[in-house]
């Protein structure tokens, strides 16, 4: 499995760089629309809104069908995997195998590999 080592973060920098992975980072700390009267006329779409925290997800995309096979193990052994994928990665209808976990504040992690197509 290819595992990513990533340098430092820095503020000027908002991106972990890696040998095999680029990691986009950002604050979502943006609390205006709290206290904003006209929500429905002006939506929140700051993209770093205070309540995107713990409600986010990202993709991850695997190199093999045994990296998708061993981390799916080791992610039920440890019981952090969605409820949707517990007994096995699924295969979408638009080219995937994939499976689902759950970080510590809720936030999505979605495993994937493109499979081959006849």
């Amino acid at each position: 499995m290819t595992r990513c080592h990533l340098g430092p973060w820095t503020p000027a920098s908002p991106y972990w760089r890696g040998d095999a992975c680029v990691s986009h980072l950002w604050l979502a700390d943006d609390d205006g629309w709290v206290e904003r009267a006209d929500l429905a006329a002006r939506p929140v779409c700051s993209g770093a809104e205070s309540f995107l925290a713990g409600t986010a997800s990202c993709r991850i995309q695997l190199d093999s069908p045994a990296e998708l096979k061993q981390l799916f193990v080791e992610y039920a052994q440890t019981r952090v995997l969605h409820p949707v994928n517990r007994s096995a990665p699924t295969t979408t209808n638009f080219g995937t195998r994939e499976f689902a976990a759950l970080d510590l504040d809720g936030n999505l992690l979605e495993f994937f590999r493109w499979e081959e197509r006849d």
